[in-house]
């Protein structure tokens, strides 16, 4: 029907985790925005033989792409988008990186065979949480002619393992917040409004909001020094996917600013869902957790957390 999105395939259950494909043809794109991920990504594709075509988000996507071809646009504008594709010939294209704004009305610059989808388009943007802007972004990009592939197909190796990534491991009490925390977490995803929680002492003191994590994790440290949460219990924080999640957009992540800030609200670790989240500069971040005493562990989310 006009004004519909087409309907992508259903990759909200399953992930491809290996390694690139070798026998490819056409170019792949990184759609980019902010942090060091999109990075990660580009050496690691052109480390498996790819020759990836950059396009930095005005405003979004840091410096650093000199070794590389690559364009600049703006957030929603799908027309160059698909005309870069067009001239660089692109055929997948991977997100990667944080968005810290959402797009606006006035953003949009759709194709002639998108224009008919723009009332849907709008309604997504004043109505829809992030999951539904993200899969209506992915829409978009693939009637523009290129595929959508997850970013975990280009760097299998910073998903998460199952159980303690470092040194250290949660105890019993830390078990009891990360029961509290994921029921919560899973909750929030559902609603399509974050993929974090909180829980201190088996309660749940913080949800993830538009802000993002290390925002929310400032909250409690801010609680705490309020004396709104007990010193002498630590806490957890828990990354999941949201349930109905496209996983080839806004996998978790976490990372040194992650951990750091972590260890400045006092929490006693992290824990994330393995197979479905990332974990940036790893060693990097391994490293600050086990000199800073604080666990980083991969869910199961298969399996029930006592």
């Amino acid at each position: 029907m006009p004004g519909e999105l087409p309907q992508s395939p259903d990759h909200s259950s399953e992930a491809n985790t290996g390694p690139p494909r070798q026998a490819r043809q056409g170019r792949l794109a990184i759609i980019a925005g902010g942090g060091r991920l999109p990075h990660h990504v580009a050496d690691a594709a052109r480390a498996h033989g790819e020759n990836p075509y950059i396009i930095a988000l005005t405003g979004e996507a840091g410096d650093g792409w000199g070794g590389y071809d690559s364009c600049t646009l703006g957030i929603g504008n799908f027309r160059d988008i698909s005309a870069t594709f067009r001239n660089e010939g692109i055929d997948r294209v991977v997100l990667s990186g944080g968005v810290q704004r959402r797009p606006e009305w006035r953003d949009i610059r759709p194709t002639l065979k998108t224009l008919s989808r723009v009332p849907a388009v709008l309604k997504t943007l004043i109505s829809g949480g992030d999951d539904a802007v993200l899969k209506m972004a992915i829409a978009l990009i693939e009637a523009s002619g290129a595929r959508v592939i997850g970013v975990q197909e280009i760097v299998p190796e910073l998903l998460a393992d199952i159980g303690p990534i470092g040194r250290i491991s949660p105890d019993d009490d830390d078990q009891r917040d990360i029961a509290a925390a994921t029921a919560a977490a899973n909750a929030l995803g559902k609603l399509d409004v974050g993929q974090g929680a909180i829980a201190v002492g088996g309660r749940v003191v913080a949800l993830e909001g538009p802000e993002g994590t290390d925002a929310m994790i400032a909250r409690v440290a801010g609680l705490r020094r309020d004396g709104r949460i007990s010193q002498r219990r630590r806490g957890v924080l828990v990354k999941l996917c949201k349930p109905q999640q496209d996983l080839r957009a806004d996998l978790p992540s976490i990372g040194p600013s992650t951990v750091e800030s972590a260890l400045a609200a006092g929490l006693a670790g992290i824990a994330v869902e393995a197979g479905r989240a990332l974990v940036l500069e790893r060693t990097a971040t391994i490293d600050l957790a086990d000199r800073s005493g604080l666990f980083v562990t991969g869910l199961d989310r298969a399996l029930p957390v006592s």
